[in-house]
């Protein structure tokens, strides 16, 4: 059953706003200053670079659950385990489908 988020007084949006804009706007800021050094050195089709503009672009809807599709965007949709690691570490990204041969 879904709920209907409660009532929220003008009051309440604001202490909300002073409470997380500050740490939203360093978090932001990091991003584009990332996004910037990615493109002095000539940008990148790096898939996970592909997956961040995708789930940036999200930031800018109004409708509910943005987190919720931003980190779907961003995981490994995949159920089975791999049986072998492609990489070292997480890359943070789903990576693109292997190339099938024809």
């Amino acid at each position: 059953m879904r709920k209907d988020p409660p009532a929220t007084t003008p009051s309440a949006v604001h202490k909300l706003v002073d409470l997380g804009f500050i740490d939203a706007r360093s978090k932001t800021l990091d991003i584009a200053a990332f996004l910037d050094r990615i493109d002095r050195h000539g940008g990148s089709s790096d898939f996970r670079l592909a997956a961040l503009r995708a789930a940036l672009a999200e930031l800018g809807s109004s409708s509910p659950n943005r987190a919720r599709r931003i980190l779907e965007q961003l995981s490994d949709p995949s159920r089975e385990p791999a049986l072998q690691a492609s990489a070292q570490a997480a890359c943070g990204a789903p990576p693109p489908l292997p190339e099938r041969e024809s």
